[in-house]
């Protein structure tokens, strides 16, 4: 496994890490405690945890930092994720806005647990009213 791309976890964690984006509290102390805190942290940065932002900077995670803006279409943060070659972060932020090529690609790769994570992220994001004080990419 490399740590920083999505798709060397293994689907246990990815599962654990879409649970909590989704707020489950369980799964993200599984993940904290379980030697995976980049994804728990990641999770709560979706969620909207500024200081979560400054611990993946710190902690040697930028790419996680950026997808979370790049979620949210800043073309900045896709611009970086290009630039430093993660790809699969920026589908997963397509797909998390719901762009059919992007879960079409997810599925076309029998990589379904990225679906999961995008339908996950794309329900929490489309319940949240949008913060202008939020720091952005």
């Amino acid at each position: 496994m490399k740590r920083g791309h999505l798709q060397t976890y293994p689907i246990k964690i990815l599962l654990a890490f879409g649970e909590a984006i989704s707020g489950n509290e369980k799964f993200f102390h599984f993940l904290m405690e379980n030697k995976y805190p980049e994804l728990g942290v990641l999770a709560k940065s979706i969620r909207g945890g500024e200081e979560s932002v400054k611990w993946l900077m710190k902690n040697g995670f930028p790419q996680f930092a950026v997808f979370d803006s790049a979620i949210h279409n800043d073309k900045k943060a896709v611009m970086w994720l290009y630039k430093y070659n993660f790809k699969l972060l920026i589908r997963l932020a397509d797909a998390s806005r719901g762009t059919p090529i992007a879960l079409k690609w997810f599925e076309k790769n029998d990589l379904k647990v990225f679906v999961v994570i995008a339908k996950k992220i794309e329900s929490f994001v489309s319940q949240q009213t949008f913060d202008v004080h939020k720091r952005r990419f």
